[in-house]
């Protein structure tokens, strides 16, 4: 038997345990039997250093009841939180059935099955928002399918003990299931790569989470439902992570034909990158959705109204145009003095003038990306495992000894800013790479583009090529 197991037929205040149901990242869960209402429950047991701190423990249990008042049949009811014996448990709800990530893997969810399902999760995750509670690990393994087809939400408002209490330096998120101080190269079967694959960018860059995080998670649930993949893929998790921070999606009509336009939109609202440009809450996204399984039932398709065209046009606007936001009002601007010039009468020496004034504003403004990414290396350069940095056009690649995420979440911030001060071009991406082989090492450097490399670091002649 091992560790774990050992806790089979053991009672724990009126609840006897009867098997082992799996293991997370919070701790170990149970089947239980509580005796006093001879009722199936599912019993985690929290991990001993999660709550060893008498701080820690009282915050997660108020921050435990206040996840339990929330009532919803679409989440899993907390019935009871206790410490015994130095140990903390939670008794929850015991649910018959499969997780949604089970039934996508057997292919048994069909376009009205997934829709309805993520209509489900989002009226309780509106419940919960409502109650200024944010899930924070949304993924289709925390979501059960029961027999008769209702979802349901485990772990609600849980994973907020694991942001808070495991250090970011050694970990890769606050939500994996196994913590490690480097980012590995290959995937390990139900840890790491399952959590990441759900994160919103915000989460990807250890930013503060709000309400719109939930809905990117779930929007890549439903994603996958139907579809039957994952919306941000990489051959590591550092590689998805940034797929997450920077790249599309594939769109779903085109992964998947003849899927409703509709599904399309509301997909793409729950996956964009600024948490502002999403539904602001799961209360607009289950309007929508119940809206889409009507539709869909029906087989009507409904134009879109005024407003859907014109939160449309305006995240086109905000996203098309290289200034962002700001080039909008320098388009409005450039437009007034052109109609200015036009319907006016204004000297040729004025107009000379205003010319040379806007060329040096111009000038300024094109080299201060520039400016900016060399601010960024000076700052790259101080962090020790940093080997060296290349850039190409609006591409930075930064080669380390070994990806920790504390330096992944500090290398994007600092993108991040490079990219909300940036008034002109295409947004910086960045790539951490500590997958090269020394062959491949050797031949970046050899490329355009470098600007830093460490003093350690030796460039190898190139091998002679074989003369005949």
């Amino acid at each position: 038997m091992g560790e774990n197991d050992l806790m089979v037929d053991k009672t724990i205040k009126h609840y006897k345990i009867d098997r082992l149901l799996g293991r997370g990242g919070m701790g170990v869960v149970y089947r239980a039997q509580d005796t006093k209402l001879n009722r199936p429950v599912a019993l985690k047991m929290i991990k001993p250093g999660l709550t060893a701190d008498p701080d820690k423990r009282d915050r997660f249990m108020r921050e435990a009841r206040a996840a339990a008042a929330i009532t919803h049949p679409a989440i899993a009811q907390v019935y009871d939180i206790d410490t015994v014996d130095e140990t903390t448990f939670i008794v929850m709800e015991f649910i018959e059935g499969q997780t949604v990530g089970s039934l996508i893997a057997k292919k048994e969810l069909d376009l009205v099955g997934s829709v309805e399902i993520a209509l489900q999760v989002a009226e309780g995750l509106a419940k919960a928002h409502k109650s200024k509670i944010i899930h924070r690990d949304i993924k289709s393994e925390n979501i059960m399918v029961t027999r008769d087809g209702h979802a349901k939400l485990l772990d609600f408002g849980l994973a907020k003990l694991l942001e808070k209490d495991l250090d970011v330096s050694e970990t890769l998120t606050v939500l994996d299931d196994a913590p490690t101080k480097t980012l590995p190269k290959t995937t390990a079967a139900g840890t790491i790569m399952g959590t990441t694959s759900y994160m919103s960018p915000e989460q990807a860059r250890g930013q503060p989470l709000s309400y719109p995080s939930d809905i990117f998670s779930l929007g890549i649930v439903l994603y996958e439902m139907v579809t039957g993949e994952l919306p941000f893929k990489g051959v590591s998790p550092i590689d998805t992570m940034h797929a997450i921070a920077f790249e599309e999606a594939r769109p779903v009509t085109v992964v998947r034909k003849n899927l409703p336009p509709e599904l399309h939109r509301v997909i793409v609202r729950c996956l964009r990158k600024r948490p502002d440009d999403r539904y602001a809450d799961a209360t607009e996204l289950a309007i929508d959705l119940k809206r889409l399984k009507t539709d869909i039932e029906t087989g009507v398709q409904r134009p879109f109204s005024l407003d859907q065209k014109l939160d449309e046009l305006k995240y086109w606007l905000t996203t098309t145009i290289p200034l962002g936001p700001q080039g909008i009002l320098i388009v409005a601007v450039v437009l007034a003095v052109a109609v200015l010039l036009i319907f006016t009468e204004i000297r040729w020496a004025n107009l000379v003038a205003i010319a040379f004034v806007g060329l040096l504003v111009y000038r300024n403004i094109k080299n201060r990306k520039k400016r900016m990414l060399k601010r960024f290396v000076s700052q790259v350069v101080k962090m020790e495992s940093v080997r060296a940095i290349r850039i190409q056009g609006e591409m930075v690649t930064v080669v380390v000894d070994e990806a920790l995420a504390s330096q992944y979440i500090r290398i994007n911030s600092l993108v991040d800013e490079i990219n909300k001060k940036r008034f002109i071009g295409r947004p910086v991406e960045v790539a951490v790479r500590d997958d090269l082989s020394e062959e491949e090492f050797q031949r970046m450097l050899r490329e355009t583009g470098i600007q830093y490399v460490r003093d350690d670091i030796v460039l190898k002649p190139q091998p002679k090529s074989d003369t005949h």
